[in-house]
């Protein structure tokens, strides 16, 4: 199926120069508010957070539980419905805040369960021989309490003694606080997570025939794993743009690579602006979503690397901007075909999808557009520019030498 007359040649490289020019403006814009002002927008993924799925009783709009979340205490929460015909009122809600205790009240337990670890720890009223924690870890997340004694504990004078913490409340279960380990002494102490404590204040703001007595599901990243998540996700963009332009240098010539790595680099910033201008969260699904983008792009830009290399060999009087310009008219509808393809089911996600898949698709729109330019006016114009600049302009084709004209004496006629 042919858009485009075939024969016919389209002055792509004619209109390099403004095009270049709003290439170079998105980059710099986008850099600029990834960097500058006002900053990605990062998810529970990399930042840290608590991650709570709750199915409400009642139906109930996401401004109210947004309103609920913050009255509970929690701050700049993030409600997202669940669209689900099976399961309606769900909803997903994210907050900023990961650990159930502060460094503060950590203090208070302490001192409360009488941990000690010097060798002979102070008798007092309070802490009587044989009741001294002698080893006292908490979970990343302020919802666990691993404790060892030198000697049999007393389970219910140390759930007193974690009640008489301010701010501290006990999951509720008959066996808490766990003797875990009686030949070494060891007991659990579970205590409300996040997600339990944002569960009670909903509950609480909302009433109990509204929100349930638990969640569907929650989940949580402390701070330390989300700055990994994050590090992680550059690299792996970075190593897939190596790997790249390594094939692209073997594949073709090393001319061409360039090109196509700027191309790269343009369509994933391009993307990341667009999610930071528009307050998207970056997560790491978006992550993927620019994977993606970077295996698309490249696709479609050595599709016209492809044809211009053929090309090189078959127009030899002609100069490398003429044979880009043939050689894009030539796959400029097959172009529009997979793009507008890959388009129309991005854009029926984006329409009708909910919460990470919208953002998924978003992502995929955004850099199938750039990806599907910058072929055109980014890596084109770049391997022409390399292409005048360090191969004479010729495409790698060397003119043949010029025969140097000799002048010959005249012979002498017969007659002499």
């Amino acid at each position: 199926m042919e858009i485009f007359k075939p024969g016919r040649v389209y002055d792509f490289m004619g209109m390099r120069r403004f095009w270049i020019s709003l290439s170079l403006l998105l980059t710099v814009g986008s850099l600029f508010l990834a960097t500058v002002w006002p900053g990605p927008n990062y998810g529970t993924d990399f930042k840290g957070g608590t991650e709570v799925e709750l199915g409400f009783l009642k139906t109930v709009d996401a401004g109210k539980v947004r309103e609920a979340t913050q009255a509970a205490g929690f701050q700049h929460p993030d409600v997202v419905e669940v669209a689900d015909p099976a399961n309606p009122n769900r909803f997903l809600i994210r907050v900023q805040e990961v650990s159930s205790i502060s460094e503060e009240q950590k203090k208070q337990l302490l001192a409360a369960l009488c941990f000690s670890d010097a060798t002979e720890p102070a008798i007092t009223p309070e802490c009587p021989a044989g009741s001294h924690a002698v080893e006292a870890k908490f979970s990343p997340g302020g919802d666990k309490i691993s404790l060892r004694y030198d000697s049999n504990p007393d389970l219910d004078k140390i759930r007193k003694q974690v009640q008489s913490v301010s701010g501290v409340e006990l999951r509720g279960s008959d066996k808490n606080p766990l003797l875990i380990s009686p030949r070494d002494f060891k007991v659990e102490v579970a205590l409300k997570s996040k997600g339990d404590l944002l569960v009670d204040g909903l509950r609480k703001q909302l009433g109990p025939e509204v929100v349930p007595e638990s969640a569907l599901r929650v989940e949580w990243v402390g701070p330390k794993a989300g700055k990994q998540l994050r590090d992680a996700a550059i690299k792996s963009i970075g190593v897939a743009i190596v790997f790249i332009m390594a094939y692209v240098a073997l594949r073709f010539d090393i001319r061409f690579a360039p090109g196509g790595i700027l191309g790269l680099i343009h369509d994933s910033v391009v993307v990341i602006g667009v999610f930071v201008a528009l307050r998207k969260e970056i997560t790491l699904s978006t992550i993927a979503a620019i994977l993606t983008i970077v295996g698309y792009s490249i696709a479609d830009t050595v599709i016209v690397y492809d044809r211009i290399r053929e090309n090189l060999g078959r127009y030899r009087n002609k100069t490398f901007a003429e044979i880009i310009n043939i050689s894009i008219s030539e796959t400029i509808s097959r172009t529009i075909l997979t793009s507008g393809t890959v388009l129309l089911s991005m854009v029926m996600f984006f329409v009708w999808g909910t919460g990470v898949l919208k953002d998924f698709a978003l992502a995929l729109v955004v850099g199938v557009l750039a990806g599907t330019y910058s072929s055109i006016y980014v890596a084109a114009p770049l391997t022409e520019w390399i292409d005048r600049r360090f191969f004479a302009g010729d495409g790698g084709r060397k003119a043949p030498k010029k025969r140097k004209l000799v002048a010959r004496p005249a012979r002498k006629s017969a007659a002499t």
